[in-house]
């Protein structure tokens, strides 16, 4: 599947490279940002189970049996309130051909699924490639107000990525006009089954097509990551990722992901099988996060030096995405949990790391001697094995 492109804008092009060490880790604080006081209660929980809605309502959208026929228009009308179009706002780095970085900002384009709703905080689920590398990120809902949102948390392997947004930050107007997805059973799609696309097609607004299930447990890979998912020639263009994908009850199976590229190739659209990531996502939205850079001389230091391993490099030598290990300091707390030179590390508590400045962003918000969970790969019998390490974090001595 040689020429899969994702549907937004942007182009990951990070070739950062650096150490751990006492510089002032920059960026926003969009990244793992705690709410309100932290713990979800039981009553979040219960407005979050993504799971029980499942089974739920057997009407269409228009209010009809399911075994009517459903208008494309009202499935469209009565989805819209849970749809979101997101504006990512990174830096990125490049180096010339001399050696030397340069920074630049960019702007992309992606969409948005309501999927919960806390006490505090309105919940969304979205594409990872959709949110990856910001710094400021923007939702905008149906009545076309805007809000500055943050990342709850991401899995890359899944390309799944759950964002927030304050509802303090919301006016009666805005939180009158939105609603939360009802989610379907992707498991029960029927090839030639009609379903719905909706996205933020090209960064113009919210648009919609309509088409087949062309394929089910289709196994695309993209950036060198393999994914099961559903096939259609609904038009997906970019913008659309992190759209819905919605059967002809209106209730979401799928989160639209890519589409296949081609000159001789017209109508093929993937989008992730929601039955396969609901759990996923419940976890990130349930996920407690922090708002708080920790001070300058408290940070915690691993103690690593790494570089980035983008998808071009992923592909080319068969290599995870995330931060490959250059060398380890002695006495570090890498070095005490066995990390060492060649490992990649791909998930810092629990959040997917894609890049070393993602890893660096993380880092900011823990103290010396806290312990965190790191997920990494190392090499064995010629072949990369995952791993988890719960390391306490020591003092820079630098």
């Amino acid at each position: 599947m040689g020429n899969i492109k994702k549907g937004s804008k942007f182009a990951a092009m990070a070739l950062a490279f650096g150490v751990l060490a006492s510089t002032a880790f920059q960026g926003s604080n969009y990244l793992y940002n705690k709410a309100n006081g932290g713990t979800v209660t039981a009553t979040d929980k219960a407005e979050l189970n993504i799971a029980s809605a499942v089974s739920s309502s057997s009407t269409d959208a228009a209010g009809t049996d399911t075994d009517s026929s459903a208008s494309v228009s009202a499935i469209a009308e009565a989805a819209m309130p849970s749809l979101v179009a997101i504006t990512n706002k990174s830096v990125q780095e490049m180096q010339s051909m001399f050696g030397q970085t340069q920074a630049y900002e960019s702007e992309s384009s992606g969409s948005g699924i309501i999927i919960g709703k806390t006490d505090t905080e309105l919940l969304m689920v979205t594409n990872n490639h959709v949110v990856s590398g910001a710094q400021d990120l923007s939702v905008g809902f149906v009545d076309e107000s805007v809000a500055e949102a943050s990342v709850k948390g991401t899995d890359a392997d899944h390309d799944i990525a759950v964002i927030a947004v304050k509802l303090s930050d919301l006016s009666e107007d805005t939180l009158s006009a939105i609603k939360v997805i009802e989610i379907g059973s992707s498991s029960n799609l029927e090839v030639g089954e009609q379903v719905v696309a909706i996205g933020n097609a090209l960064g113009y607004g919210q648009s919609v097509t309509t088409g087949i299930v062309s394929a089910l447990n289709r196994e695309v890979t993209i950036d060198n990551t393999a994914n099961t998912l559903i096939q259609t020639d609904a038009a997906i263009n970019p913008g659309n990722s992190g759209g819905a994908l919605l059967n002809m009850s209106g209730q979401l199976v799928g989160i639209n992901s890519a589409k296949y590229s081609d000159t001789s190739v017209e109508g093929m659209g993937y989008a992730i099988p929601v039955d396969d990531v609901v759990d996923i996502i419940e976890n990130l939205m349930n996920r407690q996060v922090r708002t708080e850079k920790a001070a300058e001389g408290e940070r915690g230091f691993l103690g690593i030096s790494g570089q980035d391993v983008t998808s071009e490099v992923s592909q080319a030598y068969d290599m995870p995405k995330g931060v490959y290990i250059t060398s380890v300091e002695t006495g570090s707390a890498a070095e005490q949990v066995g990390l060492q030179k060649g490992d990649i590390i791909t998930k810092f508590d629990g959040t997917s790391v894609s890049a070393l400045a993602d890893l660096k962003e993380q880092l900011a918000y823990y103290k010396t001697g806290e312990q965190v969970e790191i997920t990494y790969s190392t090499r064995e019998n010629g072949q990369y094995a995952e791993k988890t390490a719960t390391v306490t974090l020591g003092q820079n001595q630098k």
